[in-house]
């Protein structure tokens, strides 16, 4: 599969050569991940090693693998190779991987389970090999994470010193699933789904894993309230309930977001009911209650995750990059297990803004949250602390073809409409497709076969939610649309014949959006979309700060150009609040503010804070047509 198109190809490439470069500056810095690989470190040395570092330098090579299996760079080949040589070289005799606790705290391995983020580390490392092999053949890295997992499988499993342990940043699950497909191997599975099993049981596991290590575990002093408040922090984590009784999102976004996933895999290769179900109940929950409009996760600065239902605060809400992009996972798998494309209109929602806005133009600096709001003090940063979301969001975008094509037995789908080709190895034989599109621009799509094995197959074109009208053409003949979509797909089943022609054809009318009544921030607000994209206000286009700005409901909104973005922007004539600036006003008066006629500019969420630091607001104050 290929992508080739003026929206993403450039992002992709960029990603390779700029983006990419630059997280691995930041890797190599002096004390960072790469010298901590070295294992020199020593007690009252600067710089010790994150429980966290092997997770960065993992989500690294996945995305760098990626790239390596479109294009040759043997500049970048070699710095991956060097990272593996690191990472086998700080591998234990018996396959145990982890820095801080062979050089930090050695002899206290598998003993935080909650806190540490052993398994969450192994889990990307796990990744990173499955990916590093597809993309070069070679075993160097799966063979150091396959003696990994062994270990894990050992310790994890019956009469292993971990029986009835689970990862407290889930990660590893969804990971276990990945490598039991690359190698075959069933006893991957099955850990994966012990882990599951076991979550959430009584007695809790965290519980007595501190009372047998004596101590409260890392965030012990981050989190001092936690013995006070036992049930909100198993949520935090996932572990409140055992998985087939839980019902709605809570907790930490990511960690949500990363287990669900690998739920969703578990229930699909196993054929468990239950698990299945758990995951329809918390999807519901997500995408019904508790999931921002540009596809964010996650309203809570404090624990980096969700708040109740309808709790969707717009300046104050967090929306994590790394959470965003883990919807995406979660829902590609959902829209793969349900064949619906319901799933599939939220990874987009997710990946067209609350993924894009994570970077910025150049891919050199990022968002760690992604407010809805802003009055000019949120800007992008080189790099964080906690370096999570950059390189998640390069692996992602390097590997955008897993997300746009899906395929079963006799069936190709198209599920993102992204210029390059495509080809799907069917049951009968292969089905080749070349793709021009001009998403999210143009709601144009054109698919030429250029390879058909002979028998019927069907190709299956998602028709989305957001289309304002539709119509679809297949080698001259229009299609009524009634007779063949079901959950969201165009079902078109044919012999097809090399240069037959598909023609999609999808309405992209600038839309209005508005909230259920009970979401706070947003009441007598208005938001805006075209096609997947979400809009907003930035202050570095008007004269008057956003939030003294209003959109009349019946405003006509126009479509124009924008360079910035590569894409559109919307126009409307609005109003703007006057005397803002007036410090000389009353506080109080009883005379409404004056307003005067004002141009509204509202650009794609994903290229906000690109032209210096300025306000900005997705949700417009809206009044009634005068």
């Amino acid at each position: 599969m290929t992508i080739t198109d003026d929206f993403w190809a450039p992002r992709r490439e960029q990603v390779r050569t700029s983006t990419l470069r630059q997280q691995e500056r930041q890797l190599r810095a002096p004390g960072q991940q790469f010298d901590a690989l070295r294992l020199t470190w020593q007690p009252g040395d600067p710089h010790e090693p994150h429980i966290f570092w092997e997770s960065d330098v993992a989500k690294w090579i996945e995305a760098a693998s990626y790239c390596l299996a479109t294009t040759a760079d043997p500049e970048l080949e070699a710095s991956v190779d060097e990272a593996i040589s690191l990472l086998a070289g700080a591998q234990q005799p018996d396959g145990y991987l982890n820095v801080y606790f062979t050089v930090v705290k050695p002899g206290q391995r598998f003993t935080d389970l909650r806190d540490a983020h052993e398994l969450y580390c192994a889990g990307h490392l796990i990744e990173a090999a499955v990916a590093h092999h597809a993309a070069t053949g070679k075993t160097t890295l799966l063979d150091v994470m396959t003696r990994y997992a062994d270990l894990i499988d050992r310790e994890f499993g019956p009469g292993g010193s971990c029986e009835g342990g689970y990862d407290g940043h889930e990660e590893i699950e969804l990971a276990l699933v990945k490598l039991a497909r690359a190698t075959g191997e069933r006893r991957y599975l099955d850990c994966a789904l012990r882990m599951v099993t076991a979550r959430g049981q009584r007695p809790f596991y965290y519980e007595a894993e501190e009372a047998r290590r004596g101590d409260t575990g890392y965030f012990g002093g981050v989190f001092p309230q936690r013995p006070r408040q036992a049930e909100f922090w198993r949520e935090y984590n996932q572990s409140h309930l055992p998985v087939v009784e839980q019902s709605d999102a809570v907790g930490h976004s990511v960690r949500a977001m990363y287990l669900y996933a690998a739920v969703t895999d578990l229930a699909v290769e196993t054929g468990d009911e239950a698990l299945a179900a758990a995951c329809d109940r918390v999807w519901e929950s997500l995408t019904q209650r508790r999931l921002y409009v540009t596809g964010g996760v996650g309203a809570r600065h404090d624990i980096e995750g969700f708040g109740g239902d309808y709790e969707l605060p717009d300046a104050r809400g967090y929306a994590e990059t790394c959470a965003a992009i883990g919807l995406v996972f979660w829902a590609q798998r959902m829209a793969n297990a349900r064949r619906d494309a319901a799933y599939v209109e939220v990874l987009e929602r997710a990946l067209y803004n609350g993924v894009l806005s994570g970077a910025s133009a150049d891919g050199t600096s990022y968002f760690y949250g992604n407010p809805l709001a802003s009055d000019g003090s949120v800007h992008r940063h080189e790099w964080f602390g906690v370096a999570c979301c950059p390189p998640n969001l390069a692996r992602l975008l390097s590997s955008l073809e897993l997300y746009a094509y899906a395929q079963g037995a006799e069936e190709a789908v198209v599920n993102l409409y992204i210029s390059g080709s495509a080809r799907f190895d069917l049951a009968d034989g292969p089905l080749a497709l070349r793709v021009r599109s001009e998403h999210p621009v143009d709601g144009s799509a054109e698919l030429r076969v250029t390879e058909a094995a002979p028998g019927p197959v069907t190709l299956s074109l998602r028709i989305p939610a957001w289309a304002t009208g539709a119509q679809l053409v297949v080698a001259g003949r229009e299609l009524e649309l009634s007779e063949v979509v079901a959950d969201g797909y165009a079902r078109v089943r044919r012999e097809w014949a090399e240069g037959d022609v598909v023609q999609l054809r999808l309405g992209m009318d600038p839309q209005r959006v508005w909230a259920h009544p009970a979401v706070f921030d947003t009441a007598h607000r208005v938001a805006l979309q075209r096609g997947p994209l979400v809009f907003c206000l930035e202050g570095v286009d008007h004269q008057d700060a956003v939030a003294q700005l209003s959109l009349p409901r019946g405003a006509v909104l126009d479509v124009q150009d924008d360079a910035t973005s590569g894409t559109v922007a919307l126009l409307a004539g609005g109003s703007a609040v006057t005397g803002a600036a007036d410090r000389s006003a009353p506080l109080y008066g009883t005379e409404p503010p004056a307003t005067r006629a004002a141009d509204l500019r509202a650009v794609p969420y994903f290229s906000w804070a690109n032209r210096g630091q300025s306000d900005m607001t997705v949700w417009i104050h809206e009044m009634d047509q005068a």
